[in-house]
C-alpha cells in the first residue's frame, strides 16, 4: 500500500470533468447542479407549504408548526453526534432535511391521496381503501421518496459517503425533515377539529396526536429509513467489481424499512391495544437495537483510526502521539479547546477540528485499500488528505501533543503491521 514521503508543496492534478483540456458541458458545471437542485427543493417547498396550510388553515399551520419542530433538534443533534469521528459536510445535511421536508413530502402527499382515491372509487368501499393506503400504499411511497435523498448522496457525493455511519446519519436526517412536515399536518389538522368540537386541554385530539407522534414515537419515522441507509452503508464498503450487493443491499434494506413501516401504520388494526403492544413489543426494541448498532459502529470506526494511521506516524507524516489522539473523541475535543485557548482562537480550533476530520478520512481510505476496497483513485485521494494535514500541521501538532500528554501517560498501540506506534514522550519536533 503506497505511502508517499512528507514533502511540503501539493500541486492539485487537473480537473475531473475535464478531458484533454476541453472544458465542462454547461450541466457538468457546479453552479447548474446546485441552481438546479435548490430551485427544486424551493419549489416543492411552496407547494407543500400551500397544501398543508389550505388543509388546516393559518391558525392549525402555525399551531402545527410550533409543535412539530420541538423534537427536530434533538434529533439532527443526536445524528450530528453520531457523524462526529468522521464529520460530513453540513450541506449533506441541510440537503437531506430539506428532501425530506420538501419533496419527499410533496411525492408521498400526493401519491398517497391518488392512490387512495383510487382504490375507493375501484372499490366502492372508502374505509378498506383508507386501510390498504395507510399499510400498503404509504409505506411504499414514503419510503421510497425519503430513500432518493439517500441515493442522491451516495451517487454524487461518494466520498463523503463511506460507510454505515453516513448511512444512518443521511436517512436519519431526511427522515426527520420528512416527519417534521407530517407532523405538522396531522398536529394542524388535530387542533382544526379541536376547535369545530370545542375540546380543549388533556381530552383534546391535539394532545392526544402530540402525545403519540411527538412524545411518544418521534424516532419512527428516522427508524424505518435508518434501514435503508445501512443497506447503503454496507454498499459503501463493497468494492466496485461488487455490483450486486451495491444494488441488492440498499434494495434489502429498502425493503426492511417498508415492511417496519406498513407493521407500524397497520398496528392500529390490531385490536384495542394493538398500537401499544407494537409499540413496547416491537419499536421499542428495534429501536434499543438500532441504536447500539450505530454506537458500536462509531467506536469501531475510532478503532480503526488507532489501528490505521501509525502508518502514517513511521512515514513522517504524523506525530507519533496522533493517532492515540485521533482515535478517542475526549482527546480531540482537548485538542481543539486548547487550540482555541493558546493556539489562535477559533481559526486555530477550526484549524484542528479539519485536521481530525482528513486524517480520520485518511484512516478509513486505507483501511479500505488494505482490504481489496480501494477505489480507482485510491492513491490521487490519499495524496490529496496528506496534503491537507501538511497545510496544517503547524497548529494541529501541538495542540494534539498536548491532548495526548493531558489525556493519558504513555499509551502504546498497536497496528495492523506488526511494529507498535512510538509512546507520545518519545515525540520530538516534527517536521517543519
Amino acid at each position: 500500500m503506497a505511502i508517499s514521503p512528507p514533502y511540503p508543496t501539493y500541486s492539485p492534478g487537473p480537473d475531473p470533468l475535464s478531458r484533454s483540456g476541453t472544458h465542462p458541458h454547461w450541466w457538468q458545471r457546479r453552479w447548474v447542479r446546485y441552481g438546479a437542485l435548490i430551485t427544486l427543493l424551493a419549489l416543492s417547498g411552496l407547494v407543500i407549504l400551500a397544501l398543508v396550510r389550505r388543509q388546516t388553515g393559518t391558525e392549525g399551520f402555525l399551531v402545527g408548526l410550533g409543535l412539530a419542530v420541538l423534537p427536530v433538534p434533538w434529533l439532527i443533534a443526536a445524528f450530528r453526534w453520531l457523524d462526529r469521528v468522521e464529520p460530513g459536510p453540513w450541506r449533506n445535511l441541510v440537503f437531506a432535511f430539506a428532501w425530506g421536508a420538501c419533496a419527499a413530502a410533496l411525492i408521498a402527499i400526493v401519491a398517497n391521496s391518488f392512490a387512495t382515491k383510487w382504490i375507493a372509487t375501484s372499490t366502492a368501499d372508502p374505509a378498506s381503501a383508507d386501510t390498504l393506503g395507510a399499510t400498503v400504499i404509504a409505506p411504499i411511497v414514503e419510503e421510497s421518496a425519503k430513500a432518493a435523498a439517500v441515493l442522491l448522496v451516495f451517487l454524487f457525493r461518494r466520498r463523503d459517503f463511506t460507510g454505515i455511519v453516513d448511512g444512518v446519519v443521511i436517512a436519519g436526517v431526511t427522515a426527520t425533515g420528512f416527519a417534521f412536515t407530517e407532523n405538522i399536518l396531522y398536529l394542524g389538522t388535530a387542533f382544526g377539529t379541536d376547535q369545530l368540537t370545542g375540546d380543549r386541554g388533556i381530552a383534546s385530539v391535539t394532545a392526544a396526536t402530540f402525545f403519540v407522534r411527538i412524545v411518544m414515537s418521534p424516532f419512527a419515522h428516522p427508524l424505518f429509513t435508518v434501514l435503508t441507509g445501512i443497506g447503503f452503508g454496507f454498499a459503501a464498503l463493497s468494492t466496485e467489481r461488487q455490483h450486486t450487493r451495491r444494488v441488492l443491499l440498499p434494495l434489502g434494506g429498502l425493503l426492511l424499512a417498508m415492511s417496519m413501516h406498513a407493521f407500524w401504520n397497520g398496528s392500529s388494526t390490531f385490536g384495542e391495544f394493538g398500537f401499544f403492544a407494537v409499540y413496547g413489543a416491537f419499536m421499542v426494541p428495534a429501536f434499543g437495537l438500532l441504536t447500539w448498532l450505530a454506537i458500536w459502529t462509531r467506536q469501531r470506526e475510532l478503532r480503526t483510526v488507532r489501528e490505521e494511521l501509525p502508518a502514517y506516524v513511521h512515514a513522517g507524516w504524523l506525530g507519533p502521539a496522533e493517532p492515540f489522539v485521533l482515535g478517542s473523541m475526549r482527546a480531540r475535543r482537548m485538542a481543539r479547546n486548547h487550540a482555541r485557548q493558546y493556539l489562535g482562537g477559533r481559526p486555530a480550533a477550526r484549524a484542528v477540528a479539519q485536521y481530525e476530520a482528513y486524517a480520520t478520512s485518511l484512516a478509513f481510505l486505507r483501511h479500505r485499500g488494505r482490504r481489496g476496497r480501494a477505489e480507482a483513485d485510491f492513491v490521487v485521494r490519499e495524496r490529496e488528505l496528506l496534503a491537507q494535514l501538511w497545510q496544517r500541521r503547524r497548529c494541529a501538532r501541538p495542540a494534539l501533543e498536548y491532548a495526548a500528554r493531558a489525556s493519558s501517560p504513555a499509551p502504546v498501540f498497536w497496528g495492523p503491521y506488526g511494529y507498535p506506534a512510538v509512546p507520545y514522550p518519545m515525540y520530538n519536533p516534527y517536521r517543519s
